[in-house]
């Protein structure tokens, strides 16, 4: 693998558009340089010096590591660094200085571990990507090339990894406030769900069939228009997603009307008959949406529990079964959801005929459209 200064590739500069460059195989010096940058040293310590170190068991070593969501070692494996003694000796705090329960420790490194994982993957397989359609590699050599490029990305993604969860964190506390802050000497019943939210799913029309015969390429960037579009047609109204499940996205929305907005907005994105330069024009989501739509749309209103990033009870659960039942480009909704949103002006609600839903029942969906100016 050239070094930075080769004639191979200048220092600090890229190689021309169109121009491959020439990665060989990793070598030690690449890896103790990423040890170096991202663990803050070699690896010289084992599960046994981790434990004599931080004053605690083995067992307490092999719960941290595998709710890290990291493969198993042996007890005397050398895999750890001196970093990795500090990270442990703060988990430790939050149950000696904080008094967290043990349960709640492991779920809050467990969330850690599971996002930390998925994102990590996200983010080289992007730049694998990236190398490989920039510099028509193959994938092996994009991959070798990404990293090598690790030492000088790493340290960009970090600081944004960080800036962003401040401000995800952040956005929490300021929803809690303004949903709860006047709740403080209100009594709770504590037999319902916890939280009032606007779910709904958003499902593609026909994804086996549309990607049926697409290479690994074409699929991915398929799905990723997709998710893409789908994420900023969300954000933009004020909603959050939960989760895309490849041809499916879950959202919610803290008030009916926000996901009414997203509920709607989603089906127009997607739209058979989108016009990409209306709307390129109003928010740069065509060349997202183009060629992946359209979407059935389910909207309740209703109460969950939200855990483990995801949202659990029955309006989940119902928003799903109305999706199935939708027409392409369409937004359902239940009789309560509409009731709630018949005096918004901003949208009709229409009566559909009865359906009986899978585990729910005979339901009569209303369809949600936005009122005509």
């Amino acid at each position: 693998m050239p070094e930075r200064g080769s004639q191979s590739e200048p220092a600090g500069t890229d190689p021309l558009p169109g121009t491959p460059p020439a990665p060989g195989p990793p070598t030690s010096g690449t890896t103790d340089e990423l040890d170096e940058l991202l663990l803050g040293g070699p690896r010289t310590l084992s599960a046994r010096d981790l434990a004599r170190l931080t004053g605690t068991d083995l067992d307490t070593v092999r719960t941290y590591w595998r709710t890290l969501g990291m493969p198993t070692q042996g007890d005397d494996d050398v895999v750890f660094t001196d970093r990795d003694v500090q990270a442990l000796r703060r988990a430790q705090s939050f149950v000696l200085d904080h008094g967290l329960g043990l349960g709640t420790v492991v779920t809050l490194f467990r969330a850690l571990g599971h996002t930390s994982d998925r994102l990590a993957l996200w983010q080289v397989e992007a730049l694998v990507e990236d190398m490989a359609t920039r510099y028509g590699l193959d994938d092996t050599s994009a991959r070798l090339l990404v990293l090598d490029r690790l030492r000088d990305l790493a340290p960009l993604l970090e600081e944004q990894l960080l800036h962003s969860y401040r401000r995800q964190l952040a956005a929490v506390a300021d929803r809690y406030a303004a949903e709860f802050g006047q709740l403080r000497d209100v009594a709770v019943d504590g037999s319902v769900l916890p939280l009032a939210r606007a779910v709904g799913f958003a499902d593609m029309v026909s994804f086996t069939r549309r990607t049926a015969g697409l290479g690994s390429t074409d699929l991915s960037l398929f799905v990723q228009r997709f998710e893409t579009a789908a994420r900023d047609v969300v954000a933009q109204a004020g909603g959050r997603v939960v989760k895309t499940i490849g041809d499916a996205v879950l959202f919610i929305a803290d008030t009916p009307g926000v996901g009414a907005v997203v509920a709607t907005g989603l089906a127009d994105a997607f739209g058979a008959s989108l016009d990409v330069q209306a709307a390129r024009g109003a928010g740069q989501l065509a060349e997202g949406a183009r060629g992946v739509g359209p979407v059935r749309v389910g909207l309740v209103w209703g109460r969950v529990l939200s855990r483990f990033g995801d949202v659990f009870g029955a309006s989940v659960n119902l928003a799903a079964r109305l999706t199935d039942v939708a027409d392409p480009s369409t937004v359902l909704v239940d009789a309560t959801t509409a009731q709630v949103l018949g005096g918004d002006p901003r949208f009709v609600v229409t009566a559909q005929p009865s359906r009986e839903l899978q585990g729910v029942g005979e339901v009569v969906p209303y369809r949600l459209e936005r009122a005509t100016p």
